[in-house]
């Protein structure tokens, strides 16, 4: 720096502008949801690393149709009924919890992320779980969904694994009150019989809302998860017990 620097203002750096664009309307009901979800939840997410080779086994088994998500959906729902508190919206200060798993999962298309709402995932069977997936799955990718498709959800489920991705922080769509996170299936070495063994696991992210939920709560929860997810291979001949 030369002894005159203090008397020189050379201004801010320059800056090239390549591109410039307003929001387009799905981006900015996106970008008010996201907003409207930090401002009135209290986010706090928890993780847990599990064992999937279970999980993997079981969609395996289950045939082409049956993907590793959707054997994820089915211990989902089952984990809901021991734990209803997260099967529920927060709104006009009332904790509502619901019957039905209506589970919206989170689809990547071009403008940004649409939910499409698995209705009662609960009263399905794997193979009608991925049914129904792939028909909404494919309604959103084809641009020619409803509204309807979205609505009545209670709770979401982000999967981010497919892109590579370890574990992340999923944000809460408003006014249900849980969201989870499902990281990438990867082989890590774990302690076994004195020695080590390679297992493929993978990392549960679940974000609540801490005004309604507490921290030991979501535990329990991804507690119950992760024994229903290491035992999945329960789920191959259709008949999982509680």
């Amino acid at each position: 720096m030369s002894e005159n620097s203090d008397d020189v203002d050379e201004g801010p750096a320059p800056r090239t502008v390549v591109d410039e664009r307003s929001l387009s309307p799905m981006r900015k009901t996106i970008a008010n949801r996201l907003q409207e979800s930090y401002q009135n939840a209290v986010h706090v997410t928890a993780s847990r690393e599990v064992d999937a080779e279970a999980l993997i086994a079981a969609a395996d088994a289950a045939g082409d149709d049956v993907s590793i998500m959707d054997v994820l959906l089915h211990a989902l729902s089952e984990t809901l009924d021991a734990h209803p508190a997260f099967n529920a919206t927060f709104e006009d200060g009332k904790h509502r919890s619901y019957e039905q798993h209506n589970v919206a999962v989170a689809v990547d298309v071009d403008a940004g992320l649409v939910a499409p709402v698995i209705a009662d995932v609960g009263s399905k069977s794997l193979d009608e779980i991925a049914t129904e997936r792939r028909r909404l799955t494919d309604l959103v990718q084809r641009g020619e969904y409803e509204m309807r498709d979205l609505r009545g959800g209670t709770i979401t489920v982000s999967n981010l694994g497919v892109l590579g991705v370890d574990s992340f922080t999923p944000v809460i769509n408003p006014p249900q009150v849980a969201i989870l996170g499902i990281g990438r299936i990867a082989e890590r070495a774990r302690p076994d019989d004195g020695g080590v063994a390679f297992r493929r696991r993978v990392t549960l992210d679940l974000s609540f809302d801490h005004r309604v939920i507490d921290g030991a709560d979501a535990a329990r929860f991804l507690g119950t998860l992760a024994d229903r997810v290491e035992s999945a291979d329960r789920y191959i001949d259709g008949n999982a017990q509680p």
